[in-house]
């Protein structure tokens, strides 16, 4: 990066010569119809030379001039790697689970989103990582921004609904001001969208989040209800949408339908699910509590459900 107009950012070469050359080239206030024109020819890594032509006109007169200008580039440490190399942060975000242990998958999915998060903001000097690591539980990650690490939560619960949980510490004072940090608590749910759940005596899928929970559908008939986070701790997921698979329709009657089964290759029946039009030649299927269930579709292609 390079230090430009009291801040730290990216240049091309080009940019960056072009700004170097504005702020040493003075023209008369006179002058007009200027035209200006430079090639750069690169020394070493810290000098390159610009030749560069002007011309244009001082009342009836024209002119044309050639020049050389020398830029030299003296190395500094921009505040990012300072901080970065003090273990600066101002927050830490503690990614856990409810009622379960994460995943190495979930774990690697939920990282990978804050990259996809950062590649889709705006560039900032403080977005940056001082440390992260697995910890019993799930995952810690130490961020040099607090806008960054409350909207990544954001992000996540979304994405995977959940709940968060902020405390701050104050660390000490600057200009009469006290100096905190973050420590920001993500809870995501022991579940995920199209998971087969037992919830009070009768099975739901998970079909969307909401601020204070999900929507879950019946299984047995056309029926949606809300949840709340602390009432689906009672819930048990019985079938991940993972775990469930799409088959063939062999043969079918107005409430059954055979398939091969993938385990032992053997002609099985399954009852249709209260969504089926009739036409549809595949189904989703899972195994619930020791047989196999067809599972409506909750048409919800964001999730790839």
């Amino acid at each position: 990066m390079h230090h430009e107009s009291g801040r730290w950012g990216y240049l091309e070469s080009d940019e960056l010569h072009q700004r170097r050359l504005d702020d040493s080239l003075q023209l008369h206030e006179r002058a007009e119809n200027v035209g200006i024109a430079f090639h750069a020819v690169e020394i070493d890594d810290r000098n390159t030379r610009l030749h560069i032509d002007v011309d244009g006109r001082i009342e009836l007169y024209d002119f044309s001039e050639r020049h050389e200008l020398m830029v030299r580039t003296s190395n500094a440490i921009c505040i990012t790697c300072t901080r970065k190399d003090g273990n600066y942060y101002e927050a830490t975000l503690q990614i856990r689970s409810a009622g379960r242990k994460l995943e190495d998958s979930e774990l690697m999915e939920l990282r990978t989103s804050l990259d996809a998060h950062l590649a889709s903001m705006e560039p900032d000097p403080m977005f940056f990582i001082t440390k992260e690591g697995a910890v019993v539980g799930g995952w810690d990650i130490t961020l040099g921004s607090k806008s960054l690490a409350r909207s990544w939560a954001r992000h996540m619960i979304q994405r995977w609904g959940g709940q968060t949980k902020e405390t701050n510490s104050v660390v000490g004072q600057k200009d009469g001001v006290d100096v905190t940090r973050l420590t920001l608590l993500y809870r995501k749910p022991g579940y995920d969208i199209g998971d087969v759940l037992r919830w009070r005596d009768a099975l739901w899928i998970v079909q969307s989040w909401q601020k204070d929970g999900a929507v879950l559908i019946s299984m047995e008939r056309n029926e949606k209800t809300g949840a709340s986070w602390r009432d689906l701790e009672k819930g048990n997921v019985l079938c991940r949408f993972v775990d469930q698979i799409e088959i063939d329709v062999l043969n079918r009657d107005s409430s059954v339908a055979e398939f091969m089964d993938p385990n032992d290759f053997k002609m099985k029946s399954v009852r249709l699910p209260h969504d089926d039009d009739g036409q549809q030649n595949k189904l989703r299927i899972g195994w619930v509590t020791d047989e196999w269930f067809a599972i409506p579709r909750i048409r919800n292609t964001d999730e790839g459900v």
